[in-house]
């Protein structure tokens, strides 16, 4: 069995930067076909978003905390929502998302094999993690991080399963700049609510100069294996 650590105050952060949220979505929603999944959905926060895109939703949250608030928050919606990891999981999809859900655990690469033989021919399988670890700091390990991801990780995983790379790239620069001055400055975690407020806030510059830079830069890392 996987082994998964999550943290409530994560979930919020990211919940609550609508913006972000959004672009995430922006990026994924091509890939969304039915029958999908998602691993380790936390409190549900994308929901309603992948909703617009698939009427065949199942969630895998493996922590019980989070597995019954789950099904409180969507009892009145057709949304499958079962309590165990993917090692136990029976049914195939035609997609499947693990959104910042990657980093929590620790054997990775058997984790990803373990989601490609749930993948239907041609399915694709989705990965959402924070990028560079150089950029490994103490909120990362305080939050339940093993390690933030670059390009050649995916590389190496792709070489080690029967899936294929359709989609790598980084994104959200102005994430990144606050990861630098971050680092260069030893800038405290305090105003933490502050900072995240401006960061989404400038989310729309983000996704501009994430254009203009051809997604080369990002504090995030976003990758659609293909089977």
């Amino acid at each position: 069995m996987s082994k998964i650590k999550y943290n409530g105050f994560e979930l919020d952060i990211f919940d609550a930067a609508k913006k972000f949220r959004k672009y995430q979505i922006h990026l994924l929603k091509r890939y969304i076909k039915d029958p999908f999944l998602e691993v380790g959905p936390g409190k549900g926060g994308l929901v309603n978003l992948y909703e617009k895109f698939t009427n065949n939703i199942t969630l895998i949250e493996p922590d019980n905390k989070l597995f019954h608030l789950l099904k409180k928050r969507f009892s009145k919606k057709n949304i499958i929502i079962k309590s165990h990891t993917i090692s136990k999981e029976k049914s195939k999809y035609k997609t499947i998302i693990y959104f910042d859900v990657l980093e929590h655990i620790e054997d990775d690469l058997n984790e990803v094999k373990l989601a490609s033989a749930r993948l239907k021919k041609n399915g694709r399988l989705i990965f959402n993690v924070p990028a560079h670890q150089l950029f490994y700091n103490k909120f990362d390990k305080s939050v339940g991080h093993f390690k933030r991801y670059n390009k050649k990780d995916f590389v190496i995983i792709e070489k080690n399963t029967d899936l294929k790379i359709e989609k790598l790239i980084y994104y959200d620069s102005i994430g990144l700049l606050f990861l630098i001055l971050n680092k260069l400055f030893k800038l405290r975690d305090g105003n933490l609510k502050n900072k995240i407020y401006l960061w989404n806030m400038l989310m729309p510059l983000s996704r501009i100069i994430d254009i203009l830079t051809y997604n080369k830069l990002g504090k995030s890392l976003f990758c659609v294996f293909k089977k």
